[in-house]
């Protein structure tokens, strides 16, 4: 189980990278294909913001993967419990006020993580 808790929380660091590289980086050229509701217009305008929100991804997948790095359990578990608590309030909060989408592509891997994490450690 441990495993299956280590590799989830990896996913979910690997899917905040995923969101920085693409809101930092290629925001004009791969976002509107990615977020196809958004007007294309909108993505030239929005430039600076998305970065910021990128940066803000950065932090989250920084965290989890501090959190993998941890050697000492107790403080692996709290470091790795509270960054994945904060994606989950992120994922649920955008699924309340973006796109249900955003609930299972960000909320519930972290919640399937910290769930897994409460029960099995």
């Amino acid at each position: 189980m441990e495993l299956l808790i280590k590799i989830l929380t990896g996913l979910v660091a690997v899917l905040h990278f995923y969101f920085l590289w693409l809101e930092m980086f290629v925001w004009t050229t791969k976002g509107p294909k990615v977020f196809k509701t958004i007007p294309a217009s909108q993505f030239a305008v929005t430039k600076v913001m998305a970065g910021n929100q990128g940066l803000y991804n950065g932090f989250l997948a920084a965290g989890l993967v501090w959190g993998l790095l941890i050697t000492n359990p107790e403080w692996q578990r709290n470091v790795s419990l509270f960054f994945l608590t904060c994606v989950a309030v992120a994922g649920i909060y955008g699924a309340a006020t973006v796109s249900k989408r955003i609930f299972f592509i960000q909320a519930f891997p972290a919640l399937l993580a910290i769930v897994l994490m409460l029960v099995f450690r």
